[in-house]
């Protein structure tokens, strides 16, 4: 039997599949959620580098928000890093989810990334 970390790796392995098949060149929008925290970055996977970033771990966040690890959390960072990339040029990307479902924390910070102008 699998444990938890495992079968959630092979999520994150099929779903990452999934994405490459379909991006056609776009960057990869890739969320991690911990239990604390929740933090996103725009990844060139053509390069292998990192466009844009954003966290709850990053200063100014830390001062406005009451926690990391809810829902209002994950809609400021996606307003983040949607607004640093559309100044970066980026406006459209595939979403990659990872492991976890779309669903809560995800969910919210991929609709306030769609609201502040990232195409996906």
């Amino acid at each position: 039997m699998l444990s938890p970390k495992e079968l959630h790796e092979r999520r994150a392995m099929r779903t990452r599949y999934n994405i490459e098949k379909k991006a056609h060149g776009r960057p990869r929008l890739s969320v991690y959620r911990s239990g604390k925290n929740i933090a996103v970055q725009i990844i060139d996977d053509a390069q292998g580098k990192t466009l844009v970033a954003a966290s709850t771990l990053e200063e100014a966040l830390r001062k406005k928000l009451k926690t990391g690890a809810d829902k209002a959390a994950a809609r400021a960072v996606g307003a983040l890093v949607a607004e640093r990339a559309v100044k970066a040029g980026i406006k459209e990307v595939v979403f990659d989810r990872g492991g976890y479902v779309y669903h809560g924390r995800v969910k919210e910070l991929a609709d306030a990334a769609r609201e502040a102008g990232l195409s996906f």
